[in-house]
């Protein structure tokens, strides 16, 4: 990757996908602002990575899905760090519910983080990149497949290839590379998705998602 002193905002860095993805840009020489809900884990991703350079990384708590706090966020990272090059927005939530009967916390929470908070950090970085720059947003296989008890967060994920998809097309003039990455599928969000199952449920999602890999699973 060529991102020696690239100026990066990394979402979701406190764990799993997001502290990965901050210890590779860092490890690449780029600066790196961190950001999370979880402060604790979060700052301590942020000095573990800057420690082990050749770049460097500060990290700012920040709530994806509350938009005057993405923007104060992206204001006081890219003063920091003097621009904005590239946001990987990774942040993302997933909550399992019977899909005949979704409470409307679970749907209202997973629409906000997954999909608003897309916008959000999405308009923000946008207005931090006059010259253009990169925007990688992270979707999900559940936004493309149909899969057994995973219909509500994969719906929230298709919105957010929707979404790209559409942008790119409107913001490619202005420079901005947009694109989405669809991991799968061992995280720890995955995991604990898993766990929240029943067993006949369990059993039955991991036979189908067995069934998607052509090389088996």
């Amino acid at each position: 990757m060529e991102l020696h002193d690239k100026k990066i905002i990394v979402t979701g860095a406190a764990q799993g996908i997001g502290a990965s993805a901050l210890r590779a840009f860092v490890a690449a020489g780029a600066h790196v602002a961190a950001m999370d809900i979880d402060a604790e884990n979060g700052a301590a991703a942020a000095l573990s990575a800057s420690a082990a350079g050749p770049g460097s990384a500060f990290f700012i708590q920040c709530d994806v899905g509350d938009r005057a706090a993405v923007d104060a966020s992206f204001d006081a990272a890219v003063g920091q760090m003097g621009g904005l090059d590239v946001l990987a927005h990774i942040a993302g939530v997933h909550r399992h519910a019977p899909t005949h009967d979704v409470p409307d916390e679970t749907l209202s929470w997973l629409f906000n983080i997954n999909v608003n908070g897309t916008i959000y950090t999405n308009g923000a970085a946008y207005r931090h990149m006059p010259k253009g720059g990169s925007i990688i947003n992270f979707g999900s296989e559940s936004g493309l497949t149909a899969e057994i008890n995973n219909a509500v967060y994969g719906a929230s994920k298709a919105a957010v290839h929707a979404w790209t998809r559409s942008v790119a097309r409107e913001w490619g003039k202005r420079n901005i590379r947009m694109n989405a990455v669809l991991p799968y599928i061992v995280t720890p969000m995955y995991e604990r998705f898993r766990e929240a199952l029943p067993k006949d449920d369990l059993a039955a999602h991991d036979k189908a998602t067995a069934e998607q890999i052509p090389l088996g699973g």
